[in-house]
């Protein structure tokens, strides 16, 4: 990641408090929230973009609108802990469209978890059985599917 030119203090924190919980906010609405006039606040967000900090912004979409009602955790468990394992699995996981989230995990017996979201059962059917259990070296695995979502967010605490 760049160095920052400058060392994040309060302003910094509270932009970014501003736009990782509506990244649609305009440079105004940000500077006005923040205390900043637009000017100051319009560079301290382009530092913040060009260091790193600010990886990107993205739209939130309602997956049940779209039809997709069936979010699962699976996890997955490779038959040898060795490096070409990983990249294969990892590499392969990344072209699945359905799969949202990939971690390795430890503490379980299991390699990686995964959230991944479908329109239904026999989708969800599909992509393990016909992908994820295709990939050379998954000796296991285990589904759970989510009931209801109690906290689901993205924002990282800055205090």
């Amino acid at each position: 990641m760049p160095r920052l030119e400058h060392k994040i203090d309060h302003f910094d924190l509270k932009i970014l408090d501003c736009l990782q919980r509506d990244g649609s906010l305009s440079n105004q609405e940000v500077a006005e929230r923040v205390g900043l006039s637009q000017s100051p606040c319009s560079r301290r967000i382009r530092a913040l973009e060009n260091s790193g900090v600010i990886a990107g912004r993205r739209v939130i979409l309602d997956a049940k609108k779209l039809g997709l009602n069936l979010e699962v955790v699976l996890m997955v468990k490779l038959d040898r802990d060795i490096p070409e394992r990983f990249e294969r699995f990892e590499s392969t996981i990344a072209k699945i469209p359905q799969v949202l989230q990939c971690l390795m995990i430890t503490g379980q017996d299991a390699t990686y978890l995964l959230k991944i979201i479908v329109h239904d059962m026999e989708e969800y059917q599909d992509v393990l059985l016909n992908h994820i259990t295709r990939i050379e070296g998954v000796d296991g695995v285990h589904s759970s599917f989510v009931l209801r979502t109690i906290l689901d967010s993205n924002a990282i605490p800055l205090s």
